[in-house]
């Protein structure tokens, strides 16, 4: 990560954790600086990934794990049937939405956050085969595994970039700033 991530206050550990899961945000949405829709749905590996495929699977992710964490359903369930379209755009859908729909995922999850008690909380995992039946996490796990997801795809996003057209995480942090400063 080619940024700078201060805390909001010394010792706010629930202020640094959303610092934290918005730089790596900021990863991914530099990634797409300067492309055309066209461009983000490239997929220029062998992988079936690309720039806006990551956006909306990283978007969908968060927000279903909020709403988990809420113990609300949630709202775009994905099965094996329907999987893929989770890491693609479809009819209909832009870039520009995708990122505006992240920025509101994003807004409930800082809102979220702030709101909890304490970072200790806990909510109930769903069943699932890959979790411990009656298993419970915290909110301080929640907020460190939405930070790995996205870093995780941030790292794929700065390759896929690299590919398309040359430019690195460190190209695209100035480009960022300079945009910025006008």
């Amino acid at each position: 990560m080619p940024t700078h991530v201060p805390a909001e206050a010394h010792g706010d550990e629930r202020g640094a954790l959303l610092s934290f899961l918005e730089a790596q945000r900021g990863g991914l949405r530099r990634a797409v600086l300067g492309l055309t829709d066209e461009q983000t749905t490239q997929r220029p590996s062998a992988g079936e990934l690309s720039l806006s495929g990551l956006i909306k699977h990283v978007a969908e992710v968060e927000q279903g794990w909020v709403e988990t964490a809420r113990e609300l359903p949630c709202s775009i369930e994905r099965n094996p049937d329907n999987w893929q379209e989770g890491f693609r755009l479809q009819d209909g859908e832009t870039l520009a939405g995708v990122l505006a729909f992240w920025d509101k995922v994003a807004r409930v999850t800082e809102e979220f956050t702030r709101s909890v008690p304490s970072l200790d909380d806990t909510f109930p995992l769903p069943e699932a085969p890959w979790f411990p039946p009656n298993s419970r996490q915290s909110m301080r796990w929640l907020l460190l595994h939405l930070i790995e997801e996205t870093a995780r795809h941030a790292g794929h996003a700065d390759i896929i970039r690299e590919s398309l057209d040359g430019k690195t995480a460190f190209a695209l942090v100035d480009e960022e700033r300079k945009a910025r400063e006008g």
